[in-house]
């Protein structure tokens, strides 16, 4: 059946507002060429998508012609501010940005380990707060009458563990601090006309670095997450899969060879977590005499596979540094190939600070292990991103729900 008027303008209307997303600002004529639409029709969404505040005029094109200049017109930035937090064991990091992504402000805390549940949510949630008065003193002046303005909107939050997919929230998981799972409620209750979500770091940091990083030109791919702890993200077809309970990709929890022993349902010690997270390989460094200056903004073995690549470079012989990375090597191989194994993605990233600090020449020692492992082709890629990639991540989806609810038709 033909759609009614109004549901063909609120299809155009969202197509154009998608258009000034994914390619910045357009004049109506460049909007007529992308849509193919008539130019009465283009004019006419136009207008509307003024009038509500969706779209302005934000300069003029330079094309050198006869007549006024052409009107150029973007999405109004601050009709939303959003803000995204990397949630750690150890700290928080947050960011608020406009409605396309540009970060207003910034900050991170250290959490310590003695504070009590109650304090560290305080904490973190007046962090929040206080990043988002600095975006808001640094932005545009406030418009009355407009949801979202001059407020947070859209509060999106990385953090490792499960999410249960029935209810969204942060499943209650052996080894996590318990103000994790409090958070997104404190700050539900702080901004309760934002739209407050939680998803895995790993998930997160795929989605980022797809975007923006290093698997931009794949639709399917397997990020093995590498920092503290360990996970992996699975998208298939350009869609992050998250399997019947919100768990795929937990790899920490992988029985493989060369542990002291099994994981368990609620401690993933003895999985492939005992062999690459960063407890793990800060010790196989220590064994191989590797050594490195930390800084605390990063996990230790990140500093120690940064170290070693750059002692092992043009070296012929291995020393300390190259057996330590072969060794290591070794280890996520054995991850890698039980997920190509099973899923065949054809390329594996290796994200995290970690997998970001071996670079180019552990993602080569991996893969030639897999290849010598598995009959199926697959390339091994260190991540772009680093650490970076969770808030990135967190932000990217934190735009995208603020734009399906600001871009949706009002009589929906």
């Amino acid at each position: 059946m033909p759609a009614s008027p109004s549901t063909a303008r609120a299809i155009n209307d969202r197509l154009a507002l998608r258009l000034l997303q994914q390619e910045g600002p357009l004049t109506a004529g460049q909007l007529k060429q992308l849509t193919g639409l008539s130019r009465p029709t283009v004019a006419d969404l136009v207008e509307r998508l003024t009038e509500a505040a969706l779209i302005e005029v934000v300069g003029e094109a330079g094309e050198q012609r006869r007549g006024p200049n052409a009107r150029l017109y973007g999405i109004v930035a601050d009709r939303a501010r959003l803000a995204a937090l990397d949630v750690r064991t150890d700290g928080v990091a947050v960011v608020v940005a406009d409605l396309v992504g540009r970060v207003l402000a910034e900050a991170s805390v250290p959490i310590g380990g003695e504070t009590g549940t109650g304090p560290v949510v305080e904490q973190a949630v007046a962090l929040v707060e206080r990043v988002a008065k600095e975006a808001e003193a640094s932005g545009a002046p406030s418009h009355a009458g407009v949801r979202g303005w001059g407020s947070l909107h859209t509060v999106g939050i990385g953090a490792p563990g499960l999410i249960d997919p029935a209810t969204g929230e942060l499943r209650d998981s052996s080894g996590l601090p318990a103000w994790h799972r409090r958070l997104a409620a404190a700050l539900q209750d702080r901004f309760p006309e934002a739209h407050v979500s939680i998803d895995n770091e790993a998930n997160l940091a795929a989605l980022a670095e797809q975007r923006d990083g290093a698997a931009r030109d794949r639709d399917t791919f397997v990020l093995l997450w590498l920092s503290y702890g360990t996970g992996a993200a699975v998208v298939l077809d350009g869609a992050l899969r998250r399997g019947a309970s919100g768990g795929t990709g937990e790899i920490g929890f992988l029985p493989v060879p060369g542990t002291t022993g099994l994981p368990s349902a609620t401690d993933c010690d003895g999985g492939f977590h005992s062999l690459a997270g960063s407890a793990a390989i800060t010790e196989l460094a220590r064994r191989h005499g590797v050594n490195a200056t930390t800084t605390g903004e990063e996990p230790p073995a990140a500093a120690l596979v940064r170290a070693a690549v750059e002692a092992t470079a043009g070296e012929r012989t291995p020393s300390g540094p190259g057996r330590f990375l072969d060794e290591l090597a070794d280890r996520l191989a054995v991850g890698v190939a039980a997920v190509v194994a099973i899923l065949d993605p054809g390329c594996v990233v290796l994200g995290g600070e970690v997998g970001q600090a071996g670079g180019q020449e552990l993602a080569a020692r991996v893969e030639e292990r897999v290849r010598r492992m598995s009959p199926l082709v697959t390339e091994v890629r260190p991540g772009a991103l680093g650490g970076g990639a969770v808030l990135r991540g967190a932000l990217l989806t934190a735009r995208e729900r603020a734009q399906d609810d600001l871009f949706a038709p009002a009589e929906r």
